[in-house]
């Protein structure tokens, strides 16, 4: 695994996870307290090998470039690893990235120079554990030119992924991206094959392929668009399903392009058994860890006053919190937080340096990073008044508060 090369596409907008996304790149959205979204797929590359690392930014990417040069700079380039962080540089046009195959064949040069044999891609955005070290083996095994991480969903989620159809030996005879009309899996009606949005190529047919592309003016110059649909009527393209490396059964995969998916993904890491277990030593998240002292929960006389009781249940609460007198259920509290005395955080995502006065009440919210709530304040009661606020109020009715808001 040493010599592979991995590329991180970490250059989306995130225009559906607005606000949360105004003034930073979708993968740089904080994540389950102390982490960022790119923090999963950087993490899955170390603990499966790979340390040679290439992260292709474009949207907003001072906050994302920031997160890396200051938590993962840590691998030794005189080994041969390292973690890079390539923006545009417009090297074979004057375009910005045109879609995902037009952000690796801009930096055709750099990986050229990488010399691998093999080239991943995968996406930055997306919330899993997967050991990729078993899917390029595979990929080696079986001599295939293109080989496509997948999973099952259900018909309707097919809608917004590309599609597969395999035959017997899981050789892809048919793709299509986000189909009005997904076909199924074969003795399964109800679900589809969904692509992951996870590639292991053969460089110099990558390279080929990308040229090839480039070449067409009416190409998306997309992978799961346009490349793929491309290559699969004469080239070994293999689909590899996507399994718990302990059970053996699908695996668990967000996409959290939404708000409400995010919000949901999130909460899934404050039940008893989460799926996606943040605490198993095999395989740890790493992420940047800053200085900061341990949570602290203060005031509990409950015969004087039983509603001034520090504490959290079912929550993740990170170092630097401390929660004064206040009490959160069911949240997720990023470092630095602070809850007020005589204040209640019921099923909430709440970023850094949040501070909640006394005498208040949130729930169902997510509050950016930076927020000072006044005292006497409720968010996620009345939604329509929060509409009135300027916050965003989701489908599934959570309360978005944007980063820094000021309270008139």
């Amino acid at each position: 695994m040493r010599n592979i090369l991995t590329l991180i596409l970490a250059g989306g907008r995130g225009s559906r996870l607005e606000p949360l996304t105004t003034d930073r790149a979708k993968p740089a959205v904080p994540f389950g307290g102390q982490y960022r979204i790119i923090d999963l797929a950087l993490s899955n590359c170390l603990n499966s090998g790979l340390r040679r690392i290439l992260v292709l930014t474009q949207y907003k990417a001072a906050s994302l470039d920031r997160h890396i040069h200051l938590g993962w700079h840590f691998l030794t380039r005189e080994l041969g690893e390292f973690i890079d962080v390539l923006p545009p540089q417009q090297r074979v046009g004057e375009h910005w990235y045109r879609g995902t195959a037009d952000a690796v064949y801009q930096n055709i040069y750099t990986i050229e120079q990488a010399g691998s044999e093999h080239v991943v891609i995968l996406s930055g955005d997306h919330i899993y554990k997967m050991d990729y070290s078993r899917m390029i083996q595979h990929h080696i095994e079986t001599e295939a030119d293109c080989t496509i991480a997948c999973l099952p969903v259900s018909m309707e989620e097919g809608r917004e992924f590309g599609v597969m159809g395999v035959d017997e030996n899981n050789w892809v005879q048919r793709f299509e991206e986000k189909p009005q009309d997904p076909f199924p899996v074969p003795g399964q009606s109800d679900q589809c094959l969904a692509s992951m949005g996870i590639y292991v190529f053969r460089s110099n047919f990558l390279f080929d392929e990308l040229c090839r592309d480039a070449g067409l003016p009416k190409s998306s110059h997309d992978f799961g668009k346009n490349l793929i649909p491309a290559i699969i009527k004469d080239r070994k393209v293999l689909a590899y399903p996507f399994e718990d490396r302990n059970t053996g059964e699908c695996a668990y995969w967000r996409d959290v392009g939404t708000l409400d998916a995010f919000y949901e993904a999130n909460m899934d890491l404050v039940s008893v058994h989460p799926q996606l277990n943040l605490y198993d030593k095999t395989w740890p998240i790493r992420g940047y860890d800053p200085p900061h002292p341990p949570p602290k929960f203060v005031f509990a006389d409950h015969e004087l006053s039983p509603k001034r009781v520090g504490h959290a249940l079912d929550s993740l609460v990170c170092p630097g919190c401390i929660l004064s007198g206040g009490e959160a259920i069911r949240s997720i509290l990023s470092p630095d937080v602070r809850i007020n005395s005589y204040s209640k955080v019921e099923n909430s995502l709440l970023f850094d340096r949040v501070n909640v006065g006394r005498h208040s009440h949130i729930r169902n919210a997510i509050i950016d990073k930076d927020v000072d709530i006044p005292p006497e304040t409720q968010i996620g009661f009345d939604l329509e008044e929060d509409r009135a606020r300027g916050f965003t109020v989701t489908e599934s009715g959570i309360t978005v508060v944007p980063k820094g808001f000021l309270f008139g």
